[in-house]
């Protein structure tokens, strides 16, 4: 996640003259004893026009039109108008007295009532007729739509316009302009707009989007920002109970739970575009949640949204994101259709919610129009395309965009344009630039050469010593079709080289046939994981970590000779069948990999000579995936992982030692449980056919690390388990901060509860353990063992720790039977 945050630092241009809308008013409602009150009704008198103040009683709002008055409402208040002395208006103190009723006193203190409230009424009649409204009326539908995604550096004053960093760049501070919605001054910095053409099949329960048209303006170009993008956007439905927003699932106010998490207030009604609709403001019942505030139009007869805007509250756990502003239009086709016809969002991404912090806003806007209804298309029209290849696509001229673009661009962003191409052309800028995309990632570029990864330069294990590491990559684009990439590294307690080399070349784009193969030599933890892949160039954390728990010097030089062919047949479906040859021997005198290699046991080897022929399958469906290269960018969204790889070994092939067949199966499945959190489930099996050596058997992986590694087992040491035959089981759940937030003294910490539990059975055969004579005393966890933690996440917004505990095997000398670890990481 840090990743994308890196990206916004980029943008660190900014306006300095000012124009303003019509009518424009910010300041904040407190009650007579000068106590803010939450979530008021801010209405411009005579108009549909209103907000909604914050939890803090502060408010902004903003019209195109002239008006002399607001109307400032609440329940349990009386309404009262506030004339307005100029068009541009901020920091009034509003006040409201608490209305009092001659026969009875009520004051809500803001909570409304569940009983007797038509504002619930309306909420039933829409949830009955939520299936009934928009595309969903519909067999088949399509239409045209037009998405322009803008990033903009906000907040600014005259002391950030003076600061040294901006010198030679003061050609930027040409305009400013004020957000309509928090009433800041901003900057727009990047803009990236697009256009398609949806299908959808409400029976075959499909969708598919063809992109026509793209076009980024010019600061951070390609599959990278289109990644980051869509990173940031998903698309939802207000008429869902959860709405997903930056990894996070928000209770929607349209949700059949929303009753347990809002309060709802009957404001208005009145005729919209001809038709009689209600106005209803809600706001959350509690601080903290994952909730919004604000207000929606709904038609009195087919009970569908016209108009909806909301915002998250400021208290929301969510980090990195100040405010998140959202509003829908619909528009009417006939008397019963109301169909989507705008959506706007707005996030404010900061480093911290304090009002005069600096940020970011991103907006997306999508325009939608041309729908046309039960048009059936054939099943395969919405087939995926495995590798989606049209580069006319990004090269659209102005003139193009000037006809078919949905709304023209304002005089803003059209300047954007222009001012990104004279901005890279500063040689500061291109410093600053250069230095954030290579902390973004991980390489220096250096012409068609990126030089890294550079955070994997330094390491420490028992037997080099520290470790210094230099490695590069060809890079010509985001889409090569080809890339070459190697390292080479040196010990200085081993004083010795070590060297990987790899390359990947695509010869077919349309179904991503990929070859590849290369060479390492390296010394390598070779029980970090179970599921095994033939990455010559990967290397696991267990052998390079800078801190350890215990001995780490159980590691094995190995050196890993790959080729290998994939193909993606279907989408997210990828076959691969490769060759490898490896060398295996024990890099460490206080660890053998030694076997019996005659039937008498009297004759011993301390290497591993093994070819071996594989075949994976990897499924990873509702992945997504940005760009059509060699490598590709994932969006970072969740999805399910099924892999399955069968590998046979060869006596005597290339002198080998062994001859055996291997299946290992692994599952991983995401479920996110609305406000409740998302649980992780991931299982793996696996068994090995055949007489193999201590190098060729199945290690259940331990950590010995102090940091939080997956798919390992927090109390287990390296080598503990040995099996042949195994199943593991583990499952995580990250309750996003429910719990805690329910504790007074614990919410404003907005710490997040995980809690997690991991087992594993495993077994292995008689003639493996004759096999043996490392040394090493065989234990499998024939009682299946198992461990359990809980721990605390988003510490200091960063850092999270695991308590971790055995729940058997707890008498074996050298082991934990507690552990501690923590996991540094960015997410909102």
């Amino acid at each position: 996640m840090f990743k994308k945050l890196l990206f916004l630092p980029l943008l660190l241009l900014v306006f300095a003259q000012a124009t303003f809308s019509q009518t424009k008013v910010s300041g904040v409602v407190v009650d007579k004893k000068n106590q803010p009150i939450s979530y008021a009704n801010i209405v411009f008198k005579g108009s549909n026009e209103g907000t909604v103040s914050d939890e803090n009683g502060k408010f902004y709002i903003e019209s195109a039109k002239n008006y002399s008055a607001i109307v400032v409402a609440f329940m349990g208040y009386t309404t009262k108008d506030f004339e307005l002395d100029k068009s541009v208006t901020y920091n009034l103190k509003l006040q409201l007295n608490e209305e009092e009723v001659l026969q009875e006193v009520v004051i809500y203190n803001g909570k409304t009532s569940k009983k007797n409230n038509p504002a619930l009424d309306i909420l039933r009649k829409i949830w009955e007729r939520k299936r009934k409204n928009g595309l969903r009326m519909f067999d088949q539908y399509q239409y045209e739509k037009y998405e322009k995604v803008e990033f903009d550096l906000n907040t600014i004053d005259s002391a950030f316009m003076k600061q040294k960093i901006f010198k030679g760049m003061e050609f930027v501070f040409n305009k400013v302009d004020t957000s309509k919605v928090t009433g800041k001054t901003y900057l727009p910095i990047f803009i990236n707009e697009s256009m398609y053409d949806v299908y959808g099949d409400n029976k075959l329960k499909k969708e598919k989007s063809i992109i026509k048209a793209n076009k980024n303006s010019g600061l951070g170009n390609g599959d990278g920002v289109n990644t980051f993008i869509k990173d940031l956007y998903n698309d939802y439905n207000i008429y869902n109970n959860h709405l997903t927003f930056f990894d996070k699932s928000f209770t929607s106010p349209l949700s059949t739970t929303g009753i347990d998490v809002y309060n709802y207030v009957l404001r208005d009604s009145s005729f919209i575009d001809n038709k009689w609709c209600y106005n209803i403001v809600f706001y959350p019942r509690r601080k903290n949640e994952l909730t919004f505030k604000g207000d929606f139009w709904v038609n009195d007869s087919t009970y569908a949204i016209k108009t909806i805007n909301m915002a998250v509250s400021k208290s929301a756990n969510i980090n990195w994101v100040k405010d998140i502003y959202i509003e829908q239009e619909f528009d009417v086709v006939n008397d019963s259709v109301f169909l989507l016809t705008r959506d706007y969002m707005m996030s404010d991404f900061a480093l911290n919610k304090k009002e005069e912090s600096k940020g970011v806003y991103g907006k997306r806007t999508t325009l939608v129009r041309n729908h046309k209804f039960n048009e059936i298309k054939p099943d395969k029209f919405y087939k995926e395309e495995v590798n989606f290849v049209d580069n006319a696509v990004y090269a659209k001229e102005d003139d193009y965009w000037e006809k078919n673009r949905f709304e023209k661009l304002n005089k803003d962003e059209i300047g954007v344009y222009k001012m990104l191409d004279t901005l890279k052309t500063v040689k500061k800028f291109k410093q600053m630039y250069n230095l954030v995309s290579i902390l973004g990632s991980g390489y220096i570029q250096k012409g068609h050469i990126d030089y890294g990864p550079i955070f994997s330069a330094f390491g420490y294990n028992e037997v080099e010593g520290i470790r210094l590491r230099v490695g590069g990559r060809t890079y010509f684009g985001p889409n090569d079709l080809w890339r070459l990439q190697g390292y080479t590294a040196y010990g200085f307690d081993d004083n010795k080289f070590k060297y990987g080399l790899s390359g990947k070349w695509m010869i077919d784009k349309k179904n991503r046939i990929i070859l590849s193969g290369g060479n390492r030599r390296d010394i390598e933890q070779i029980g970090a994981s179970l599921t095994t892949t033939n990455d010559v160039l990967g290397r696991s954390f267990a052998s390079s970590s800078l801190f350890s728990s215990g001995s780490n010097g159980k590691l094995t030089n190995i050196n890993l000779t790959t080729a290998a062919i994939e193909i993606e047949p279907l989408k997210n479906l990828i076959i691969q069948t490769g060759f490898s040859y490896r060398t295996l021997e024990s890099a460490s005198p206080i660890f053998s990999l030694d076997y019996f290699s005659d039937d008498s046991h009297t004759t011993t080897k301390n290497s591993v000579k093994q070819s071996e022929v594989n075949l994976q399958v990897e499924f990873t469906p509702k992945k997504k995936s940005v760009g059509f290269g060699v490598e590709r960018l994932s969006v970072d969204s969740p999805y399910s992982r099924f892999f399955i790889n069968y590998s046979q070994g060869f006596k005597g092939l290339l002198n080998s030692d062994f001859d055996y067949s291997k299946l290992q199966l692994y599952y991983k499945q995401p479920i996110l449980i609305g406000p409740l959190g998302r649980t992780n489930l991931t299982m793996e099996l696996g068994k090995t056919y055949g007489k193999v050596p201590l190098g060729l058997m199945s290690i259940i992986p331990g950590n010995q690390t102090y940091f939080i590694i997956g798919n390992t087992f927090s109390n287990l040491n390296f080598y503990e388990f040995v099996t042949d035959q195994y199943a593991t089981l583990q499952w995580e759940h990250n309750f996003q901060g429910r719990l805690l937030s329910r504790i007074p003294i614990m919410k404003k910490l907005n710490w997040r509860e995980i809690i997690g539990a991991r087992t594993v059975y495993g077994t292995i055969s008689d003639q493996n353990i004759l096999l043996n004579a490392s040394g090493l005393a065989y234990k499998a966890p024939t009682t299946p063992y198992f461990e359990y933690s809980v721990g605390i996440g988003n510490i200091f917004k960063v850092f999270r720790i695991d308590a971790s505990w055995r729940g058997n095997y707890r008498d074996i000398p050298g082991t934990n039977n507690f552990t501690i670890k923590g996991e540094f990481g960015f997410y909102f």
